[in-house]
């Protein structure tokens, strides 16, 4: 009988490494949780819808030109891990300029974006809402109000993008992270209007 080869191997485990390395630094915002838990988070719920090494991968580094460095770093992940990896990424990022674009507008960008984005990008996007959408929920319930100023949307932009991603989800994606999406978002604003 073949010996099958492992669903991640040591590509995954540089991409881990290098992520690691690149966030080293960074915190979940408002908080002193190590940013990588978040990556982490994302890949996981990347595997569990089905994901392959290369969307794992990409999860893991989802975050990496937004944050660490706009295009030198898209095109570094692109030499570390590859073409595919790095159109995953890129399918991923709202922004790749410093400074970003204004907030609102680069959301509703985005939001267009994922309508047309290839579906292997759309399963790393969801995972990585839905674990932003847990930690603003499990925040909210433990700061209240309070918890609003960490976000430039504010409470009401903050509701309004997750409603949106939420509703955009539905029409375009399937599966049980679509649902899992929705009743986070639902749960969240049924805690911000109470």
């Amino acid at each position: 009988m073949p010996i099958e080869e492992p669903a991640l191997g040591e590509r995954f485990e540089e991409a881990f490494c290098y992520a690691a390395a690149l966030h080293s630094a960074q915190k979940r915002r408002g908080s002193d949780i190590p940013y990588i838990s978040h990556l982490m988070a994302v890949c996981a719920l990347v595997l569990e819808q089905g994901g392959d090494e290369d969307q794992a991968i990409a999860a893991l580094l989802h975050d990496a030109v937004e944050d660490q460095g706009g295009k030198p770093t898209l095109e570094d992940i692109r030499r570390r891990f590859g073409a595919r990896v790095a159109r995953l990424v890129e399918g991923c990022t709202d922004a790749d300029s410093i400074p970003k674009p204004p907030w609102r507008r680069r959301k509703e960008e985005y939001i267009v974006h994922l309508q047309s984005a290839p579906p292997e990008v759309r399963v790393i996007v969801l995972a990585d809402k839905i674990h932003n959408a847990r930690s603003v929920l499990r925040d909210y319930l433990a700061l209240g109000d309070k918890l609003w100023q960490r976000f430039q949307g504010g409470k009401e932009g903050t509701l309004w993008y997750y409603r949106t991603l939420a509703e955009t989800f539905q029409k375009i994606h399937s599966g049980w992270a679509v649902d899992e999406l929705s009743r986070i978002v639902r749960k969240l604003e049924n805690a911000a209007q109470s």
